[in-house]
């Protein structure tokens, strides 16, 4: 009887926690170049996230995609690795490592390279339907590639959305 009460519980509560899945982010924010003839502005950023390939206690690791628009043009699109802390009360940290094609329309946003590398840091709280919100911190770089790495960060404000639950 104390091992069916212990699976029934334990079920229980297993079905009341999000379970991860895929989803979109869209974000909108801010970019600034390392260049002084670079022409700063607004991104718009669309993420893919899989579902995770590896979890274990508050970490899940998933292959995800980027693409990110810039006001001027500039586009950046790649894929890779992505993971997520989870944090008390529905707080969560995000990190990733996107390497990808970058392609500037402004001489003076040039990388240095078609290829370049997004590393992503964000901050961000899951509310009860599954859908989050986040604060990101972006750069891209060749990672010393080529001859010229002069990069750009981003802040970007991000709306998450689970593909299914």
């Amino acid at each position: 009887m104390k091992k069916t009460a212990l699976l029934a519980a334990a079920l229980s509560a297993a079905m009341t926690m999000p379970a991860a899945a895929q989803e979109v982010t869209l974000g909108l924010g801010y970019s600034d170049y390392h260049r002084e003839t670079a022409e700063d502005g607004a991104v718009f950023a669309l993420d893919y996230l899989h579902t995770p390939f590896h979890e274990r206690g508050r970490l899940s690791a998933r292959f995800g995609a980027g693409l990110e628009v810039q006001e001027t043009g500039d586009i950046f699109a790649g894929v890779g690795i992505s993971g997520t802390i989870d944090l008390n009360n529905n707080w969560f940290i995000e990190t990733s490592v996107m390497p990808g094609a970058y392609h500037d329309s402004e001489p003076g946003n040039d990388l240095g390279s078609a290829f370049e590398i997004r590393s992503l840091l964000a901050v961000g709280k899951r509310f009860q339907n599954g859908k989050a919100v986040s604060l990101a911190f972006s750069h891209k770089s060749n990672a010393s590639t080529a001859d010229e790495n002069p990069g750009v960060n981003s802040l970007t404000l991000r709306w998450h959305i689970p593909l299914s639950r």
